[in-house]
């Protein structure tokens, strides 16, 4: 029970800061709203994070979550790659207690984004 809500909690997380960031704070067209940025029911396959048509065309990332103390990264990666949609990139998300989450995403990906280029 505590390792599925540990995953929840960092799924919820994640949700959270997107629909901040791209909801609350977000001042271009399209507008978002709540229903296109959700978090996956434990258990599900698939993505972690659940984006609508319109909110993957903003976030091009397809979310792979993990909360937990030792990290099984290729494993996590491979997954991430595994449930990618058409046009997104894998995003794995990883936190351990009391560290903030990070995010590992490919190096092509990574270079685009802080050359300012489209994805």
């Amino acid at each position: 029970k505590s390792v599925k809500a540990k995953g929840r909690a960092l799924q919820n997380l994640v949700r959270d800061k997107l629909r901040e960031a791209f909801i609350t704070d977000w001042t271009k067209f399209p507008k978002l709203d709540e229903d296109d940025i959700k978090s996956q029911t434990m258990g599900m396959t698939g993505e972690d994070i659940v984006l609508s048509p319109k909110a993957r065309k903003i976030i091009p990332f397809s979310f792979e979550c993990k909360n937990v103390e030792r990290l099984q990264f290729w494993s996590a990666v491979e997954q991430a790659e595994t449930n990618i949609k058409k046009e997104t990139f894998p995003a794995v998300v990883v936190k351990k207690n009391r560290k903030n989450p990070y995010v590992a995403i490919p190096i092509d990906t990574f270079i685009k984004l802080i050359k300012g280029e489209r994805l």
